[in-house]
């Protein structure tokens, strides 16, 4: 064999991997994460019990927005896993008096896209319950969340059941999930049942959000179940979650 034929049979090889590779399907960013995930909110919470397959997304932060500036705070209370255990950071956010100016858009989306750079988190999850004058501030901070996290990065956000069911505005959102929380409907109570089999928003369709003292009746399928717990994680309360 020549060198002249070796380097273009050389080439064509290089050629074809590379087509190939392009041709190979790609996980979704939210498939890299279990189908289970305890949430841990703002106590002291050991949860060095939970199988590997098992997730935790921690309030990492609250960010307070008033008229005059957002101050961030950072969990206070700590938070005991594995070293396998992978990890989901969550941003509270707040607004006591009501809408936030767009002037502080950019300083909030730094803060939540930093908690990505804390130890092992894999994926960052947005909890607002953003009001109908709020959702185009909303819409401009996720957007500009995206644009400050590293690529593929899992981007979450809670939603209110009436965002998956009632309007369409999650769909130009750039998220990769939006989880409703089928918990403390409030007058939608009765409706709870059966709730996460009609929920139309594409966004809505891969998670389903519940609470340990609120059963739901539904059939999960596929979807990832986020567990909220009002009371400690303990070895009985983990086991419950595992069983939903």
């Amino acid at each position: 064999m020549t060198p002249m034929a070796a380097r273009l049979i050389l080439a064509a090889t290089l050629t074809l991997a590379l087509l190939a590779s392009f041709d190979r399907p790609r996980a979704a960013p939210m498939d890299r994460l279990p189908n289970l995930v305890l949430w841990a909110w703002e106590r002291p919470v050991d949860l060095r019990a939970l199988p590997a397959d098992v997730g935790v997304a921690f309030l990492a932060q609250t960010i307070t927005a008033t008229a005059r500036a957002s101050v961030v705070s950072p969990r206070r209370q700590p938070l005991l896993v594995l070293p396998g255990t992978p990890l989901m950071a969550v941003t509270r956010i707040e607004t006591p008096a009501g809408d936030i100016p767009i002037e502080q858009v950019d300083e909030m989306a730094r803060a939540i896209a930093a908690t990505m750079k804390l130890p092992r988190v894999t994926a960052v999850q947005v909890d607002f319950d953003a009001t109908l004058s709020q959702r185009p501030m909303y819409r401009q901070l996720l957007h500009a969340v995206r644009r400050a996290l590293p690529p593929a990065t899992p981007l979450s956000i809670t939603a209110l059941a009436s965002w998956c069911m009632q309007d369409e505005w999650l769909g130009d959102l750039p998220i990769d999930e939006a989880v409703p929380m089928l918990f403390r409907m409030g007058p939608s109570e009765p409706l709870r049942d059966g709730v996460a089999d009609r929920l139309r928003a594409p966004a809505c369709r891969g998670a389903i959000g519940t609470s340990l003292d609120e059963p739901l009746t539904t059939s999960r399928g596929r979807k990832r179940l986020y567990v909220f717990n009002p009371q400690p994680w303990t070895a009985t309360t983990i086991a419950e979650a595992m069983h939903r």
